[in-house]
Parts: C-alpha cells; structure tokens; sequence
C-alpha cells in the first residue's frame, strides 16, 4: 500500500517526470552558438561555466558573490523553430536544493513562448527534472503542431550551469529569438529576493514577470545572503551599460548602520557614471518579524531619496516595500516569511513594473 501511494506518478500522469529524452530525429545545438542569443549572463559565448559576472570581480567582493555568480538567475536563452518539440540536454556541476524552494524554480528550466505580433510572452511549459537528479538532466515539451515559433527558455535561478544544449527535430528549421525592446538592459541588484528565491518557476521572478509584460532585458545581480554593497560590488555596477538600475539590497544590510553607510554611496557612484537613467530604490517587503528595524532601515532609503531629489534628481524613484504585501492576500506572499512565492513575487512585479513604466514615460514627455 505504502509504496503505491509514494509512486503518484502511476495514479496521475501529470505528476510523471521523463527523465531521458529518445526522439529518433533529434539534433542538438549548443546555445552559445548562432542563432540562439543567450542574455543575463556574462561573456557566454567563450566562458566554459555561464555565469552572472567575472571572476576577477566577483572574487574581490566577496565569498558568497564569489559562488553566487555562477548561479544562472536571469539567464535566458531565445530562438525560433518551427521543431514539433523542443528538448534540453544540461550539464550541471551545482544543483540548488532546499526544503522550501520548489525544485523546478531552484534548479529547472522553462519554456515560453514569444508573439512577435503582440510582444507577450506566455508560459508554455517547464523542463521537469527527476526529484533526485544530479550532474545534469534532460527534457522534452512536445507540441500538437508543427508550425514557427519563437521561444524563450529561462535558466535556474539557484544552481550552476556549464552547459545547455537544445534539442530539435533534425529537419526542423532553426532561427533567431524575438528581441527585446531594449539595446542597453535594466540592471537589478540585491538579496535572494532579487535573485529569485523562491519563484516555483524561474520564469516567476519579479524581474521575468516585468520582462514578460513589457519586453525589456535585464541583468539580475541579486545576490543570496551576499548583496551588501560593498565598495568592489559597486564600482562594478557603475561601470554597467545600462537604460535603468533598480536597488533592492535592503534585506541583505547586516543592520541598519551598513545600510546607511553604503546606501547613499550606492546610489552617488551610480549617478556619477548615468546621470539620467531611472534609479529605483526599494525597502525592504517582509517587515513583520522585526517590524522597529524595517521601519528604521526604511528612513535611510528615504534619507538618500529625499538627497537625491535635493540634488535636482528628477529621475530616482522610491517603492516602500511594507506596502507590497498588504491587503488580503498579505498572509499568503512568502514560503518562509521572507522568501516570496508565486504571489509575493507578482506583487512586486506589479509595484517595479509600474514605476518603471512611469519612469519611461517621463522621459519620453
């Protein structure tokens, strides 16, 4: 009885994971080739693991960037085919597992599918991996027609990635992804927030819902237990091409003191090299546990938007964050009391997304 009830998989077939992929006609392509363009992700074409930022960089700031920088969150992947399924072969050296992060957000891939007509993106499918995968894994998502389409494949947000290849029907034809809006991306940078945790799907993240909705490419620096703006971390963003920079490192401050002293520095170093772009800075969403420190964090964020805007900064943008995950869904916006899920991340989603699209249109009144 006990082991009929642990294999869920023979009673529900949407429970099942094919964990090997045997399509007789497939053909593999390595996405670090053309036509595919892989964007969020660092020198990929010549670099042998993907990652989020060089070594040289990352190493002087601090450990936990040092790691976290190979963890593939914002990684995409775009191109087009008219493929009757689209399969993926990875190799991955670091698998992300914890007990309160869903596994196909952690370390999965998924597929959406990309209208040129429209410019929306819509979900399509998730790469699902076996419960105990290790090294890698494969996956196919099949289609019921065979016609053109445009696909954006999103890396894991928490694992390490060395190599993607795609899988499609040998005589299928294989072309270049949708392009974004966007020549120079939005940079986001902060906490395991920002990077992703915990999203059932990365494709969930606040950044990839804002990306969905409005075409924009992005560069996500968010970095887990590691984004404290530290000196080294912030001449690197600086020195970022970039049409906007969103600052959400507020949960990562060791204590209020840090943040006060690396926030207005922060934001100065980043003017100093972009003196137009929109500049949104962002409290803190999770504030119940510790509800005196949150509201006193809150005032620095405040203090360097109302410096800012002293300064004659007309294009720096504050989101209080206490106001995110209020209303009747309040109980239901994290897994942990920290980390959002679905929800959570969709709220914030709509409060980023919204600022930034006010911001781009100041600047085209």
């Amino acid at each position: 009885m006990r082991e009929n009830i642990e294999k869920i998989e023979l009673i529900d077939k949407n429970m099942a994971v094919q964990s090997t992929v045997n399509e007789p006609d497939i053909a593999y392509y390595d996405v670090r080739r053309a036509p595919f363009e892989v964007y969020g992700l660092y020198n990929y074409r010549t670099e042998p693991d993907f990652k989020r930022m060089p070594d040289e960089v990352a190493q002087t700031v601090s450990k936990g960037v040092a790691g976290m920088a190979y963890h593939t969150a914002g990684g995409r992947v775009r191109f087009s085919t008219d493929s009757l399924y689209v399969a993926i072969r990875a190799e991955m050296p670091k698998i992300g597992r914890m007990p309160h992060f869903a596994l196909t957000g952690s370390s999965a891939f998924d597929l959406y599918v990309d209208d040129l007509a429209t410019g929306i993106t819509r979900f399509y499918k998730e790469f699902r991996p076996a419960f105990d995968f290790t090294g890698g894994y494969e996956s196919v998502v099949r289609f019921s027609e065979k016609r053109m389409r445009h696909f954006t494949i999103h890396f894991p947000s928490y694992s390490r990635v060395r190599d993607l290849q795609i899988g499609l029907q040998q005589d299928a034809t294989l072309g270049g992804g949708m392009k974004y809006r966007n020549e120079k991306p939005v940079v986001y940078y902060g906490s395991s927030i920002t990077q992703g945790g915990c999203a059932s799907r990365p494709g969930n993240s606040y950044q990839n819902v804002i990306t969905q909705r409005m075409g924009l490419d992005y560069i996500n620096l968010g970095f887990s237990g590691s984004g404290k703006g530290e000196p080294e971390i912030v001449r690197y963003l600086a020195g970022l091409d970039m049409m906007a920079f969103v600052c959400d490192y507020d949960a990562n401050a060791p204590t209020p003191e840090h943040l006060r002293e690396t926030h207005l520095p922060l934001y100065q170093a980043i003017r100093a090299k972009h003196a137009d772009i929109p500049y949104i800075m962002i409290s803190r969403v999770h504030v119940d546990r510790n509800y005196e420190d949150a509201m006193t964090r809150r005032d620095v964020i405040i203090d360097t938007y109302r410096y800012a805007r002293a300064q004659g900064d007309r294009n720096v943008y504050f989101i209080d964050g206490e106001s995110i995950f209020r209303g009747k869904y309040a109980n239901m916006c994290t897994v942990d009391g920290c980390h959002p899920n679905d929800l959570g991340f969709a709220l914030m989603a709509d409060a980023i997304g919204a600022t930034l699209e006010r911001a781009f249109t100041q600047q085209t009144v």
